[in-house]
């Protein structure tokens, strides 16, 4: 498909429309050496730059006309018609493009838990002096011995990873599981919220080849998911307006499972969408 140019402006018109929302107030803080432990997660923890999610690319099986500002750039070539995907540079990325398939594959073939009540944000507190916790700027809710109790209290059950390794050395032997880097395809389930956040990964990893309108969207699922995440975490962020999803209690874990599902419902789209990218990547679509 040939894009003339002032199609493919207007595209990339409404992708930096549509996120420039989201970077503004990052950047700003940022700028003031100010921090927000919802909001920012996403550019810090990921290592995405906000100038890298502002830039609009078309994705596979698309021809920019005209005068492209990717012209020139990694990952695309000049043809007859116009700039489009580099068929070299998709084939010299078709480990990276199998082992993203391969995992979001797995995690949704995986049967979906919601019984995880977001108790990894309490287990990376658990039992450290106030000096240790990750957000000391915020207060725990319940206190460090309330914060405690509850993670004793519970069955900790986190299957994933990159949420695990941040446990504090006392929590980790209470984790039902013991996920480690090399065996994520047989822990990720499309229940976890980490998981969740983690298709906005696997979408700006396969860039310049994926579409930024789907890494737009996996961003946007990835910010609400963050959102919940620290709801219901030990910290108190109601000076950031923030109210509680208390699981500590019976209606907190309610509340907490059924926007889990939700966000599972919304992530299963998603999922169909990056794999069929890759599908399309490593049969050699450009």
């Amino acid at each position: 498909m040939v894009l003339d140019e002032p199609t493919w402006r207007r595209r990339r018109a409404a992708h930096e429309a549509r996120v420039d929302p989201w970077l503004a107030p990052h950047l700003e803080r940022r700028r003031r050496g100010e921090k927000h432990p919802v909001e920012d997660f996403l550019f810090t923890y990921y290592a995405n730059r906000p100038a890298a999610l502002r830039r609009w690319h078309p994705g596979p099986g698309v021809v920019l006309a005209g005068a492209s500002p990717l012209r020139g750039t990694r990952g695309y070539v000049e043809g007859r018609d116009g700039v489009r995907l580099d068929p070299a540079y998709v084939r010299d990325r078709a480990d990276v493009v199998r082992r993203t398939r391969d995992l979001i594959v797995a995690t949704r073939d995986r049967a979906p838990s919601f019984g995880c009540l977001g108790l990894h944000e309490w287990a990376m507190v658990y039992r450290q002096s106030p000096d240790q916790i990750r957000h000391a700027a915020w207060p725990l809710r319940l206190g460090a011995a309330g914060t405690d109790a509850v993670v004793e209290g519970h069955r900790i059950r986190c299957t994933h990873f990159d949420a695990f390794r941040f446990f504090t050395d006392p929590a980790r032997s209470l984790n039902t599981v013991q996920p480690g880097p090399s065996d994520r395809v047989e822990h990720e389930q499309p229940g976890c919220l980490h998981a969740t956040m983690d298709l906005y990964k696997h979408a700006f990893v396969l860039a310049p080849m994926t579409p930024s309108e789907l890494v737009a969207d996996c961003f946007e699922l990835a910010r609400d998911v963050r959102t919940l995440d620290m709801r219901a975490s030990p910290y108190d962020l109601t000076g950031l307006g923030y109210e509680p999803v208390r699981i500590e209690t019976p209606e907190g874990k309610l509340e907490y499972a059924e926007a889990q599902r939700g966000f599972a419902t919304r992530a299963a789209p998603l999922r169909t969408r990056l794999i069929d990218l890759c599908e399309r990547l490593l049969s050699g679509a450009t």
